[in-house]
């Protein structure tokens, strides 16, 4: 559900998997590379803004952010003057933003704060200490020492930006997270921000490094133990530290200088290079032993613990109440529809609207499912002649994710005033939109709920459970394993909030749409024969507006054009394309001809993500 209302105004790109629809931001050679995709410049802007209006909130010098440390003596405010900058200078306020960001559960405790300066990896890295079973929350990084406090971390990381300290409104933490009594590990631009807040000296360096890279390391890091002595590793930055802080020893170099440093009194680690990407040679490794050896954090985040937490919460968020869940068929609103279900039982009610744009027999398969399998308590309700007619004429793809959304919430409001009383509305928010929802903001700033439900009418006030909004992807297949889900619902791969609707390039009509399903199920069918389709990201089929000419039967024809998409991908932010088996390309391209009506050609897309997106519209 959260995909189809984030659909009227983002595009409906969460259900994609392909959260970028808009064109990749230039690099910027003095930071640590490009923001991330797909929020970059605007995101930026705001948060220059705002960490401006901090800065002045807290009496700093405009273009120094120097300001809030000493330079030349290596020396940070005591823990009682951090507290009293961020705790007290920024009011009422900070202290709004730290009620609103308090951790869930007692496992959400004793884990690593990850404090985002806005670095495309940041999401990485609390993934990569997520899979060392120790909870990792991601921060603002102008976050309150109150809010930082209050998660009773036994660590913190730094992460990249794309910004250069020396920028106007380069995004800053408070100097007391070094000062903490915690372990602090700085990434690429949290290793330039220590040095910088510290006394230490960054410049521009003579040549940028984007890429792969060798490190050769010291002996003596606990960071680096048990590790060989050079290192394949990945970086990206233009800014790099000429000077370390008075304390600081080096730990590692490349050709073009230092790479790694460390405090080992202070108990302060940092490296210029990505140990989160799977292009770094070990960085698990490397985060490991920060987290356990370093840190001494203890592997409490488990998937039985998150389940037993989660549903004793919803049993006091709800109590006596009843609840209301749209099913998009996917696997986000499976897995809490089910979270939901264990904690309330059939005082969840699930809608499930066949809007005419799934895929090949999805409703009715899916809807058995859910009914006789999961044990859920389903509506399903047939609008297919709804969607389709107000989808008529239209091409533009912003215009049909609209209609579809609006739509869509007309069907559920509909359905949820019939069912009668309803307080609870239940969600498959996921942690990358609530962090997305508050990007690097500043301590003033007011922290909203990415998934709001806008649009829905005035005289359904629902209040929101949002029982997988602390889970990564990855996190919620293996929540819905030891829910005992289906794999059938498990492994499905990501699809458009609007469906085929978006697959089918021009104005969606019946028959249109019924070629894009034939041919889609025959993809889908054949990339599962060959063993490919847990392996690749998406599979899918194209219904393009283009004809061509080709000859079936002796004869001249003048059919349609399918275009036929696989990628492989992590997480959607990149993709690639799928290498797949010429037989496997032969087989789809020889049965779309012959068993989809009006079809007499099929092309295999071999764009990348960047600089093309996952999905054409």
């Amino acid at each position: 559900m959260a995909a189809i209302f984030r659909g009227i105004g983002s595009g409906g790109a969460g259900r994609s998997g392909d959260p970028d629809q808009r064109a990749r931001p230039r690099q910027n050679l003095r930071g640590c590379g490009p923001p991330r995709r797909g929020i970059g410049r605007a995101r930026f802007r705001r948060s220059q803004d705002r960490t401006i209006a901090a800065r002045r909130a807290r009496g700093e010098a405009r273009g120094d952010p120097r300001q809030t440390g000493q330079r030349g003596g290596g020396a940070v405010s005591t823990p009682a003057s951090s507290a009293a900058s961020s705790e007290g200078n920024s009011g009422v306020h900070a202290a709004k933003a730290a009620e609103k960001r308090q951790p869930m559960s007692k496992s959400e405790l004793g884990g690593i704060i990850v404090l985002d300066f806005g670095g495309q990896y940041t999401q990485l890295i609390a993934r990569r200490i997520r899979e060392q079973q120790v909870f990792s929350a991601i921060l603002p990084c102008t976050a309150s020492i109150l809010e930082i406090r209050a998660y009773q971390p036994v660590g913190i990381v730094l992460s990249g930006s794309p910004c250069s300290v020396y920028d106007p409104a380069a995004p800053i933490c408070d100097p007391g997270v070094l000062s903490l009594g915690v372990p602090v590990l700085g990434i690429c631009y949290g290793l330039q921000w220590i040095s910088h807040t510290l006394g230490g000296k960054v410049e521009r360096a003579e040549r940028r490094e984007y890429g792969p890279a060798e490190v050769d390391l010291r002996d003596g890091s606990a960071l680096f133990a048990g590790l060989p002595r050079r290192l394949k590793i990945w970086m990206s930055h233009g800014d790099h530290v000429r000077a370390l802080p008075p304390g600081f020893q080096v730990t590692g170099v490349t050709s073009s200088g230092l790479s790694a440093a460390e405090d080992p009194a202070r108990r302060i680690f940092a490296v210029q290079f990505h140990p989160e990407v799977r292009h770094t040679e070990r960085g698990s490794e490397i985060l490991r032993n920060f987290v356990f050896s370093v840190c001494g954090a203890r592997p409490n985040w488990s998937g039985a613990s998150f389940i037993s937490e989660t549903v004793e919460a919803i049993r006091k968020q709800v109590g006596r109440g009843r609840a209301i869940c749209a099913l998009s068929g996917g696997v986000d609103s499976a897995v809490a529809a089910a979270l939901v279900h264990q904690a309330i039982g059939n005082r969840l009610v699930n809608i499930f609207v066949d809007t005419g744009l799934l895929r090949k027999d999805e409703f009715q398969n899916t809807l058995d499912l859910l009914e006789n399998r999961v044990g859920l308590r389903v509506v399903g309700i047939n609008a297919a002649n709804r969607f389709l007619a107000r989808l008529q004429g239209v091409t533009d793809p912003e215009v049909k994710r609209k209609r579809v959304g609006a739509e869509f919430i007309e069907v559920f409001a509909e359905q949820a005033r019939q069912l009668g009383e309803i307080r609870f509305l239940v969600q498959g928010t996921l942690y990358p939109d609530v962090i997305e929802s508050v990007p690097v903001r500043g301590p003033s700033a007011t922290i909203k709920t990415h998934h709001n439900v806008g649009g829905l009418p005035a005289d359904l006030p629902f209040e929101l459970i949002e029982p997988l909004r602390e889970l990564f992807k990855d996190e919620v297949r293996r929540i819905g394993r030891e829910l005992g889900l289906p794999e059938e619902i498990l492994t499905k791969q990501p699809f458009p909030g609007p469906g085929l609707a978006v697959r089918l390039l021009g104005e969606v009509v019946p028959e249109r749409l019924q070629t894009l399903r034939e041919a889609d199920a025959i993809v889908v069918e054949e990339i599962r024969l060959a063993g490919l389709y847990e392996k690749t990201w998406q599979a899918f089929a194209v219904l393009l507006p283009v004809r061509s000419v080709g000859v079936m039967g002796d004869e001249r024809s003048y059919g349609d054009t399918v275009a036929v998409r696989v990628v492989t991908s992590e997480d959607a932010m990149t993709a690639d394309w799928a290498r797949l088996p010429c037989d496997a390309l032969e087989r789809i391209s020889a049965r779309i001809v012959n068993e989809v009506a009006g079809v007499n050609r099929v092309v295999y897309d071999i764009s990348s993500k960047p600089p093309s997106t996952i999905e054409w519209e």
